[in-house]
């Protein structure tokens, strides 16, 4: 599948009440890579991506998100971009190079759900990426739950149609899954892809705007969302649920919380989406196994999200 446009999630910005425990955190227990500290900010990036950051963490008064980008393939398409969310009326704001240290200009828009997003395309490259000449599996051995990459994000608010809507008309996202009540018509939770992933962001329906359900971190097997839960068990991590599966997307699962409250994932495995499958429809009355494919039931806690 040849990839334009739009090629998949670059960062994501997540407030943390303590950013020396944060640190901690997604460096020695996920298993990113530290890259650097800039004021209230640390920067980290996984052992399989090229890229200079993935995960960037901002000490703040309240956990959630500041922003979600996602990589495009060349610099014109921020202005082709630009263009077609101006054509349906959204907003744009034009970022210069360097507001992100190594990131290049970047344009910006908020949806209906009141989240922020931004488009780039360049960023410096990792001084700890992956080999490229003779590359071994790894350059510096994984650590913690060994994170190969950022995933995606789940993401809350009340007009999820309207959200999901500016990905397929303006940025030629697929829908590749959906949760729906039948019987009112109400889109429970919209599951978009703009590569062959099962989703690279899900906008999932709440009655808060502005809402982070979880950051999501690939793992390579069944077997490492196992050992996840062994890290999470020995450093008493706060577990969530799993190990366990989806029924949408079909990726086995872990869910946990930061120390800030931040919804963590780690996921491995799903289907491969491809433009001519049909789109899969899950209804309400299976969202259980929709959500847990094996408890067949949502659990209290994870309905909650952050602000």
């Amino acid at each position: 599948m040849a990839l334009t446009g739009v090629i998949r999630p670059g960062y994501v910005q997540l407030r943390v009440l303590d950013l020396d425990e944060a640190i901690t955190h997604y460096r020695d227990r996920i298993g990113l890579n530290f890259v650097n500290r800039d004021g209230d900010r640390a920067f980290f990036q996984a052992f399989d991506e090229f890229d200079r950051h993935s995960i960037i963490l901002r000490e703040a008064d309240q956990a959630g998100m500041d922003v979600m980008g996602f990589k495009v393939a060349k610099d014109a398409d921020l202005d082709h971009f630009a263009e077609r969310l101006l054509d349906i009326g959204v907003h744009v704001d034009v970022i210069p190079a360097g507001s992100d240290p190594g990131v290049g200009r970047k344009i910006r828009f908020n949806t209906p759900t009141q989240h922020v997003f931004e488009l780039y395309a360049e960023m410096e490259l990792s001084a700890t990426g992956p080999a490229v000449k003779n590359p071994d599996v790894w350059v510096v051995e994984p650590r913690g739950m060994r994170a190969t990459r950022f995933d995606h994000c789940a993401l809350n608010g009340v007009d999820i149609s309207a959200s999901a809507k500016i990905f397929v008309d303006a940025l030629d996202f697929a829908v590749t899954e959906e949760l729906v009540d039948e019987g009112s018509g109400t889109r429970l939770g919209i599951f978009l892809s703009c590569s062959n992933k099962a989703h690279d962001v899900a906008f999932l329906g709440y009655p808060e705007d502005g809402k982070i359900h979880h950051t999501s971190f690939n793992l390579e097997s069944w077997h490492d969302v196992g050992h996840a839960a062994d890290i999470i068990s020995r450093y008493d991590i706060s577990l969530d649920i799993g190990p366990t599966r989806h029924g949408i997307t079909r990726g086995q699962t872990i869910y946990f919380f930061d120390p800030s409250g931040n919804r963590n994932e780690t996921f491995s495995g799903g289907y491969i989406y491809y433009p001519d499958n049909p789109q899969r429809i899950w209804q309400a009355e299976s969202a259980g196994k929709a959500i847990f494919y094996y408890e067949k039931a949502l659990n209290d806690r994870f309905m909650t999200v952050n602000t």
